[in-house]
């Protein structure tokens, strides 16, 4: 099949797309014809050797955890899908090397659910991994109806959804952002704030009280700023910085691969409740420059890649 991959750590020039050999699939994972995977920052942090002493990875690497596309072969004990089911998942293996970004991928049965018909395969492919790292993370804080909540970088890939589940669950959402996505997060049901110097009093502006809740997608100096603004007894969740856990008592969330959760994310996009916001498409080929674009940092929502 064709991939795009990599043997050896590096920037995007040590990827290419050419022939690998078809996964093999286990008792407890399933053959998928990839038909779109989402790319997350996440790729080429593992490319460049960052995550080298959390996770192993197997040269050929093929990148990509986020897939949507249609079960080809289930596995000897995947009673849940059959042949030609329409499935996403956030496949994410113990090891990185054969990944989403290719005409098949083994996704592990626990990982997948069904795709709603009324759900377009990019939509879907965009959905998994910043949709269930939003949603853990929210569940972690726990935000109650009626809190005041700051989500820094709410534009982003995660924040994006944090801000619309965090509205849907009754609170008060303000997000940072630079002002080009000032009316982006106006729409999603934030008031936007700009990150960077002035932050704290340009957000107690607008909360004076405080925040019940702090989302942190960026980390740095966005989490610095964390005791000026939470209020006594309130809650810190960081997906992009330990510090969360380690000085401000709150939690450093890793994001897990959870069907269940996938499923009610799918049936808030079906539904129309909760909006996916992919800003390009590429076909494989073109799948090294999609990770440039990625990794040029001046993209808005998700790119996707269609084998």
């Amino acid at each position: 099949m064709r991939a795009l991959h990599y043997n050896e750590f590096g920037g995007p020039g040590v990827m290419t797309v050419g022939e690998v050999p078809d996964p093999h699939i286990g008792p407890d994972t399933m053959l998928v014809k990839v038909l779109a995977a989402g790319i997350n920052p996440v790729d080429y942090k593992v490319r460049e050797g960052y995550l080298a002493g959390l996770i192993d990875t197997i040269f050929p690497a093929v990148p990509g955890w986020d897939v949507a596309g249609v079960v080809v072969r289930p596995g000897l004990d995947t009673p849940e899908f059959v042949a030609g089911d329409e499935v996403l998942a956030y496949a994410r293996a113990d090891v990185v090397h054969s990944g989403t970004l290719a005409e098949l991928v083994a996704v592990p049965v626990r990982t997948a659910t069904r795709k709603p018909a009324t759900v377009s395969f990019e939509d879907a492919a965009a959905l998994p991994l910043t949709g269930l790292t939003a949603l853990q993370s929210i569940r972690r804080s726990g935000l109650r109806e009626g809190d005041t909540v700051l989500v820094h970088a709410a534009a982003g890939g995660v924040g994006a959804f944090a801000t619309q589940l965090a509205v849907l669950a009754g609170a008060r959402v303000v997000g940072t952002a630079g002002p080009a996505n000032h009316e982006f997060l106006r729409s999603l049901g934030a008031e936007p704030v700009a990150y960077g110097e002035g932050l704290v009093a340009a957000a107690r502006a607008v909360a004076p009280d405080g925040f019940d809740v702090v989302l942190d997608c960026v980390g740095g100096a966005a989490l610095d700023v964390t005791p000026d603004l939470l209020r006594p007894g309130g809650s810190v969740v960081s997906i992009a910085d330990g510090r969360a856990a380690s000085e401000f008592g709150g939690q450093y969330v890793w994001v897990r691969p959870d069907r269940d959760d996938l499923a009610e994310l799918a049936g808030l996009v079906a539904d129309g409740r909760l909006r996916v916001h992919v800003s390009a498409v590429y076909d494989l080929e073109h799948a090294v420059d999609a990770y440039r674009a990625l990794e040029s940092g001046h993209t808005r929502g998700k790119i996707v890649v269609t084998p």
